[in-house]
C-alpha cells in the first residue's frame, strides 16, 4: 500500500511525499523528460535501476538522483513504513511502465 501528499504540482514539476508500507515496491518504469530526486524522510527506501544494474539504499536525510529514461523502481527496505520525498521535473510528467 501507498500514500502520497502533493506539495506542489505543475506543467514542469512534481513534488510529493510518498508513504510506503511494508513489503511495497513500485513498478519498474522510466520518464521521458523528467528526473527524480529521491529523499528519504523515514525508514529506508532501495532505488532499483536497469542499465545500469544498480540498487542504492537510502536512509534518512540521504539523496539519490534518478535520471531520465532510466528504467527504475522503488522499494520500502524496512519491516515499518518508509517515507520519502519525490522531485520531478523539468518536463511533462509520464510513466512508463517497463
Amino acid at each position: 500500500m501507498r500514500q502520497e501528499e502533493i506539495i506542489l504540482e505543475t506543467e514542469n514539476a512534481k513534488v510529493r511525499i510518498i508513504e510506503m508500507s511494508t513489503n511495497t515496491v513500485s513498478q519498474w518504469h522510466h520518464h521521458t523528460e523528467l528526473t527524480d530526486d529521491c529523499f528519504c524522510l523515514l525508514g529506508e527506501i532501495k532505488v532499483h535501476t536497469k542499465n545500469p544494474n544498480n540498487t542504492v539504499i537510502l536512509k534518512p536525510g540521504e539523496r539519490h538522483t534518478i535520471n531520465t529514461g532510466i528504467v527504475h523502481c522503488i522499494e520500502n527496505a524496512t519491516r515499518s513504513k518508509a517515507k520519502f520525498l519525490l522531485i520531478q521535473g523539468t518536463g511533462k510528467y509520464d510513466f512508463i511502465v517497463s
